[in-house]
């Protein structure tokens, strides 16, 4: 496995023989490796892929076949939650109670699609009620073909759960494509899904650059399905390529989420959700809800203690026990965030804590917990996703003036609501123009509900019965039953 790509059921060797070192966040060093893939890499991925699509027994299996690999996959996966978390903490630099809550969703979601995938043996095919008595109408659901998957840095393994399990639910074969940054485990998911059973071909890992291997993926005519998580500006050019071929696209992009906080909410619940929902996986999060609105009444008070509770945050490497906030997941990403500030406080904005890199790490890209106020609703640091440990907060007089703020956004991924007036919760939830609204709480997510947003946060839905949708392509069949001649033409 060391410093391969996993094709058609083979651990080979790059095309290039070129390789991208593999660095730990929380020191600077390189640790590791993987192979850098290019062109003809994802062409070879692609014709074994497809080759297990076309000709290969996985589409051909019933849902409860298909199903129990999935739940071997998640067993696997359970009994090596531990190792697998431990390597993304050296991989990305999240704190190792993170990552082992990443690995157990990893395992859900497999276990989750298993049964999905087993419903589908009775629910794939439905008798539709038409008009004419001489003819009957089925729908049928069929595996759409071959997927692309590209996933991000921030949740490694877990967003690879989220594309491959549906897909190969629903029978499809597949390559992923992890981050450069963080490829570590999607290698160790290939090595699973073998150890399962999975047929060679029907799932492949190409690790290597975005801009080479990713592009490859986006633009190859044989993939008939391609799945993204990452930038707006990525995903555009994604959704460029795949329109050269109409390719069936989902796309899960940026966020800029509002927390709405009304003055009758607990002040401590308040402060543990705000923070919670910006600085879990050091902010490193699509969804995270980092413009937080607070009615003017509680304002004072809540700043008051949201800075109190932001500096005991105890930072340092995700394998130290105690760790609420690693570092960030490579220097590109930490500069972008100490960036981001400095653009925040040039526009006039005020940190109130936090701001920099914390004192006694010499090594490592580490950024304090940082909050900011005072900053005007049209500004850089309000409007645009940062991803990193940074929330924003202004005040409001209205209902209708939060509802207003929250919506004025080009992201529409998420949103969140705070009050012990649940009639009121319900009004603004509805009111949000976010595909994810939370009330009193912020970022739980779980595999059964639908996750995907309005805007330009995205194109479609995953999770759930949604995303096992995302692979499936729905035919009608419909049947002539009646000895009478037709007699359009022949009389």
């Amino acid at each position: 496995m060391q410093n391969k790509l996993y094709i058609g059921g083979q651990w080979v060797s790059s095309s290039s023989n070129e390789t991208v070192d593999v660095i730990n966040p929380a020191t600077e060093e390189v640790f590791d490796s993987i192979a850098s893939g290019n062109e003809a890499d994802i062409d070879a991925a692609v014709a074994a892929a497809r080759e297990a699509f076309d000709n290969g027994p996985w589409p051909k299996m019933s849902g409860a076949e298909r199903g129990a690999v999935l739940r071997k996959m998640a067993e696997i996966l359970t009994e090596r939650l531990d190792e697998l978390a431990a390597i993304e903490v050296k991989d990305n630099g999240k704190p190792f109670p993170e990552a082992q809550w990443d690995i157990e969703d990893t395992a859900g979601t497999f276990e989750f699609y298993a049964g999905l995938a087993e419903e589908l043996d009775t629910s794939s095919e439905e008798v539709i009620d038409i008009p004419e008595p001489r003819f009957s109408t089925t729908v049928v659901k069929e595996p759409i073909g071959v997927a692309g998957a590209i996933i991000p840095w921030n949740y490694p393994l877990l967003m690879a759960a989220w594309k491959v399990a549906p897909a190969l639910a629903a029978g499809c074969s597949m390559i992923l494509k992890p981050s450069e940054t963080t490829s570590l485990t999607a290698l160790h998911l290939a090595e699973i899904a073998e150890q399962a059973g999975l047929p060679p071909g029907v799932f492949n890992v190409v690790t290597g650059q975005g801009r080479v291997v990713g592009q490859a993926l986006a633009e190859h005519k044989d993939v008939d399905k391609l799945a993204f998580t990452g930038s707006v500006p990525v995903g555009s050019k994604i959704m460029k390529m795949a329109a050269n071929d109409v390719k069936n696209i989902s796309l899960e992009l940026g966020g800029k989420s509002p927390l709405i906080v009304f003055s009758d909410c607990d002040i401590e619940k308040a402060v543990e959700w705000i923070m919670f929902g910006v600085f879990w996986n050091q902010g490193q999060v699509c969804s995270s809800t980092s413009r937080v609105l607070v009615e003017k009444s509680l304002y004072p008070a809540l700043l008051e203690r949201l800075a109190e509770e932001t500096k005991k945050i105890t930072i340092g490497p995700g394998d130290k026990e105690g760790v609420l906030l690693g570092p960030l997941v490579n220097k590109n990403q930490y500069d972008n965030v100490l960036q981001a500030i400095d653009r925040g406080v040039a526009d006039g904005a005020k940190i109130l804590t936090g701001g920099g890199k914390p004192e006694g790490f010499e090594k490592g890209y580490y950024v304090e917990p940082t909050i900011f106020t005072d900053m005007e609703e049209d500004s850089w640091i309000w409007q645009e996703e940062i991803f990193g440990p940074v929330v924003c907060v202004k005040s409001f007089e209205t209902e209708e003036e939060a509802i207003r703020m929250a919506n004025n956004s080009r992201f529409g991924l998420a949103a969140a609501v705070m009050s012990k007036d649940i009639p009121r919760c319900k009004r603004v939830a509805k009111a949000f123009r976010a595909g994810i609204v939370w009330i009193n709480c912020s970022q739980p997510t779980f595999c059964e509900a639908p996750w995907g947003g309005y805007k330009q946060s995205g194109i479609g839905r995953e999770l759930g019965k949604w995303g096992l949708n995302n692979y499936l392509e729905t035919k009608q069949i419909t049947s002539y039953n009646s000895d009478e001649a037709w007699g359009w033409y022949i009389k």
